[in-house]
């Protein structure tokens, strides 16, 4: 069965209420089409775990400013006035969590870790309602794995099978999010046949891909 779907095809996948993981940074490596179809299709009540809250008209901030989000877990706000002016207001809430932490976390989930163990934010707000472990003398929070129901990724090139290669910064979060969710959906910005991809440049294999959608198609 083919994985290459139509945006309308995996767009009617997601349900108000899901929690849903997007690749990029500042917008660089975002599924723009994707969040396009999803801002259209006005789905309500999601969580999105992402690395920033985009610009309020560009990437991930679109679904922000249209007041899709209940939750939005992420390492900066700042670019977007429009999630600042939410959080403030207690419209949407926000949970600000370490650049280097999110990542790690998503990561920990995808490799079927227990959690990570950080000494950023000791001391600090961020270790309110956190076990502290103290490992040779120093201790250190747990912070536990992230996951998603869905992962909206972006691949430079993809191949039919879902092996992804990825230009550069593209890569950024959209490798480590392929493994941290129950279907992870890859926008392809050049959709190529099997065996077109070399294999030394596969990045992030098809295993980890349910789905496929063409973004270069007109």
């Amino acid at each position: 069965m083919s994985k290459v779907k139509d945006i309308q095809q995996v767009v009617d996948m997601i349900p108000d209420g899901a929690v849903i993981m997007f690749g990029g940074f500042m917008g660089n490596g975002s599924a723009h089409k994707i969040i396009d179809a999803l801002v259209e299709k006005n789905i309500q009540d999601i969580t999105i775990i992402c690395n920033d809250a985009g610009f309020p008209d560009f990437g991930v901030g679109k679904l922000v400013v249209n007041k899709q989000c209940k939750k939005v877990i992420a390492s900066h706000i700042g670019l977007n006035k429009e999630m600042g002016r939410q959080m403030s207001a207690g419209e949407t809430e926000v949970d600000l969590v370490p650049q280097g932490t999110l990542v790690e976390r998503i990561r920990a989930h995808g490799y079927g870790l227990g959690g990570i163990l950080t000494r950023t934010g000791v001391g600090t707000l961020i270790e309110e309602g956190k076990q502290k472990i103290e490992v040779d003398g120093v201790t250190y929070l747990l912070e536990k794995p992230l996951k998603a129901d869905f992962a909206i990724i972006f691949g430079s090139t993809v191949d039919k099978q879902g092996n992804i290669a990825y230009k550069g910064s593209v890569n950024n979060f959209n490798h480590v999010m392929s493994s941290a969710a129950d279907v992870t959906i890859v926008e392809a910005e050049e959709l190529v046949e099997i065996g077109e991809l070399h294999q030394n440049s596969v990045m992030t294999p098809g295993v980890f891909v349910n789905y496929i959608v063409d973004g270069g198609a007109s």
